[in-house]
């Protein structure tokens, strides 16, 4: 027979083995959405190539614990639906292949770069010292154009368009040789170099040609921008 002790500790005792079984099904649960999100996070991780000095941060989206799946008795399969452009907000599908369940788990990819930025609002016209720039991480999907990651690529360039504080600085803002700047001209083949100064007639960067007039002989060639004030003529 029952003692009324018993039946005061009988419903205490069915609580918690509820309570038990609930929490060991919430754990479940919580660790199969865990591991959907690690899954997606993982092959977006392979599927990016990682440039030197570049960082990387995979982050798949919390999902919500309210939702229910059996654990998977396979390893999960991860795969990018559609044609996505590996940055920004991307999408997953992971599925379970023996439980026959699958989600979509949005991921966020942020991948930056060491990019140069003005330290200071850079105006038209100013010459561009040390002082004036430094270096950020900035996310590879913001960039356009050609950038530059060390600060010595632009040292005593011109500003040609306005730069913002803080914003990362393109080719097309300055100019490593201005319209009507005094260049050095170097020419030579073999062992033989010469040195002799000259008039840009129009604006480049690093590696574009440009027209030089050579001021002793008053001759229009054609040079390469290979520092700042610097042009080069290979025969």
């Amino acid at each position: 027979m029952t003692s009324h002790r018993d039946q005061k500790l009988l419903p205490i005792f069915i609580g918690l083995l509820l309570f038990f079984f609930s929490t060991n099904i919430f754990a479940s649960d919580y660790n199969v959405l865990d591991s959907v999100e690690i899954a997606a996070e993982n092959l977006i991780k392979q599927q990016v190539t990682l440039p030197e000095k570049g960082e990387l941060k995979v982050t798949a989206a919390e999902l919500d614990n309210r939702l229910r799946f059996s654990t998977c008795s396979a390893p999960l399969e991860a795969s990018l639906p559609g044609k996505q452009n590996l940055s920004g907000n991307v999408t997953v599908l992971v599925k379970c292949p023996t439980e026959n369940w699958q989600l979509y788990v949005p991921v966020n990819v942020q991948l930056t770069l060491p990019k140069v930025v003005a330290s200071v609002a850079l105006g038209r016209g100013m010459v561009i010292t040390r002082d004036k720039l430094s270096v950020k991480m900035v996310e590879s999907r913001f960039q356009r154009g050609n950038s530059f990651e060390d600060p010595n690529e632009i040292i005593g360039s011109k500003v040609k368009r306005s730069v913002k504080l803080g914003e990362m600085i393109q080719a097309r803002d300055i100019c490593l040789v201005c319209r009507n700047d005094t260049v050095i001209i170097r020419a030579g083949t073999g062992g033989l170099n010469i040195v002799t100064e000259g008039k840009a007639l129009s604006d480049g960067a690093i590696g574009e040609e440009i027209r030089v007039q050579n001021k002793t002989s008053r001759r229009m060639i054609d040079a390469i921008i290979t520092a700042v004030g610097e042009v080069t003529v290979k025969y």
